[in-house]
């Protein structure tokens, strides 16, 4: 919900009411605990950039007019190889998005794409708007890439320029599990050789990726695709039970040091995966039901409680019923008109 919650952002800061977009596309900004389904997701994308005739969203000082997506893909489309794809974006960002610097560098052991503020964006660094500014042109130039060379390319570690946001936790799905925040641009590292990768799409590919775009980049070469969802799936079928790495690795028919590659090269963990299902399952007991706290944990398979609150701590910064708490205090405001 914390990307839902910057996409609107700027919406809202000219004056536009995200509310009907929200209802139409069946989302619910005070349920923070759901997971928006990603054809929602990609709805609400399409619907928010033709309300405001801006595929930037209502984020920057000039917008992004409908069709700059479109422009971009082409200019990049007959490039040779990806590092002259990524430096003609550059160019044309720089004509149509001139509040956001983007530069590829190629160094002798990584290569760096950087996305720097040429001025503010907000007033505060960690300012929802900004967030989400920064979060989105990642994604799209980095699923841009991905489609252009027909391939997921893994980035190694992304360090984004604001403090670490309530759905942190989420990039490991979508960017890497390898991020960190502070400093004064977003830095996205990679492997050099990716860059001499050569672009394989062609016009008739681009009309059919076309369709249904630009949300339709938040659908592909997702982080938490292929493996990462079946070991997810298993996990959660087996609750309470608690399964080792050993265990999924049988169920997938695959040596425990295969399914730590696979899960690497999509930028996982088997124990990412456990505690970030664990999580998720936790805040929607807590927020949906009114089940004891020992039972979630037992749901979950703790079979201390104790565990379980260190656990939820570390997870929220909140205790599991200092946590309901807050939520019970925040209800009536939420339900105000």
């Amino acid at each position: 919900m914390g990307f839902v919650t910057g996409m609107v952002a700027g919406m809202q800061r000219r004056g536009h009411d995200p509310a009907p977009l929200l209802a139409a596309t069946d989302i619910d900004l005070a349920d923070s605990a759901s997971r928006i389904p990603l054809d929602r997701y990609a709805a609400l994308y399409n619907r928010v950039i033709r309300d405001l005739d801006d595929e930037g969203f209502g984020l920057f000082e000039r917008p992004l007019g409908t069709g700059s997506f479109e422009f971009l893909c082409r200019g990049m489309l007959g490039a040779p190889h990806l590092a002259e794809a990524l430096e003609r974006a550059r160019r044309f960002l720089h004509i149509v998005l001139p509040d956001l610097a983007v530069s590829i560098h190629r160094l002798d052991s990584h290569a760096e794409l950087r996305i720097a503020e040429t001025r503010p964006l907000c007033p505060t660094r960690d300012d929802p708007a900004r967030v989400f500014a920064f979060e989105w042109l990642l994604r799209l130039l980095h699923g841009l890439a991905c489609w252009l060379v027909g391939r997921g390319l893994a980035l190694d570690a992304v360090r984004f320029p604001f403090a670490r946001p309530p759905h942190a936790d989420d990039y490991q799905l979508i960017y890497t599990a390898h991020f960190s925040f502070g400093g004064d641009d977003l830095a996205a590292r990679f492997n050099p050789t990716l860059l001499d990768l050569p672009i394989r799409r062609d016009e008739a590919a681009l009309a059919r990726f076309l369709e249904g775009a630009p949300g339709k980049i938040t659908t592909l070469y997702r982080r938490d695709r292929d493996t990462v969802v079946r070991v997810r799936d298993l996990l959660r079928a087996a609750l309470p039970a608690n399964l080792s790495q050993e265990h999924v690795a049988d169920r997938l028919h695959l040596s425990p040091r295969t399914l730590h590659r696979r899960l690497d090269e999509e930028g996982s963990s088997f124990r990412a995966i456990k505690e970030a299902l664990r999580r998720d399952i936790a805040v929607a007991r807590l927020t949906k039901t009114r089940h004891s706290i020992a039972r979630v944990a037992a749901d979950l398979g703790y079979a201390d409680t104790s565990a379980f609150y260190r656990a939820f701590i570390a997870w929220t910064g909140l205790s599991p019923e200092r946590y309901r708490k807050q939520l019970a205090a925040q209800a009536p405001a939420q339900s105000a008109p």
